[in-house]
């Protein structure tokens, strides 16, 4: 029996380093990490997600994607056939932003994010992962690996202005229910890890590890 590929894309600015205690039985799954790469002057999020898709390398692969990475797979998957898509942290439509995330659409407030300062170590760990950060610095110096101004002023922007409205039934949604970035009163519907954060990739990995291959496999 031919192993199952599992694509993981990380969070914004993160590094696949944050999978590194996702254990999958290696008799049954091929795990392969995606990263971020610098955008092209004014990619769309579209051909960014055409472009990332090439380094998929395996035909119907699943793709898992955190946060940021959980929109950018749900993109992927319009351009390839892929056996099952789960996002981890994330949305499965711009209808389940916080309102202060809509205003900011609306506002274009996105704009006056000082994104010199997100290149700050604390600001970036802030901004990616939640506000409590003070004793998770050094955790997040190993995790958050790109530091680019483009990338950085490209990648809140396409969240912010991601224009799915309509939900994809066929989505898988796992979301912690003390989520600080999208909290759980926004999601439609999901799988919910009871204590679970923004950084449940992180701290929730043994519910993660027991839950996910029948997850993935679950017709």
């Amino acid at each position: 029996m031919s192993k199952i590929p599992v694509y993981f894309m990380p969070g914004l600015a993160a590094s696949p380093a944050i999978f590194e205690r996702i254990n999958l039985d290696e008799a049954v799954f091929e795990m392969c990490f995606l990263e971020w790469e610098i955008p092209a002057a004014k990619e769309s999020l579209t051909d960014y997600a055409i472009r990332i898709a090439k380094k998929i390398k395996h035909p119907n692969p699943v793709l898992i994607g955190v946060s940021f990475g959980g929109i950018l797979v749900q993109e992927i998957a319009k351009h390839i056939d892929a056996r099952k898509v789960i996002i981890i942290s994330s949305v499965r439509s711009s209808v389940e932003f916080p309102r202060r995330m809509k205003i900011g659409k609306t506002t274009k407030a996105y704009k006056l994010i000082p994104m010199k300062i997100l290149l700050n170590i604390e600001s970036l760990a802030k901004y990616s992962f939640g506000e409590k950060i003070n004793k998770r610095i050094q955790l997040y110096e190993k995790f958050l690996s790109v530091r680019d101004l483009r990338y950085l002023q490209w990648a809140v922007e396409s969240v912010i202005r991601w224009d799915r409205t309509q939900i994809d039934e066929n989505v898988v949604h796992i979301h912690g229910d003390k989520d600080d970035v999208f909290p759980i009163k926004y999601i439609k519907s999901c799988i919910i890890v009871k204590g679970g954060t923004h950084v449940m990739i992180l701290n929730k990995y043994k519910w993660l590890n027991e839950n996910l291959p029948s997850i993935i496999l679950e017709e």
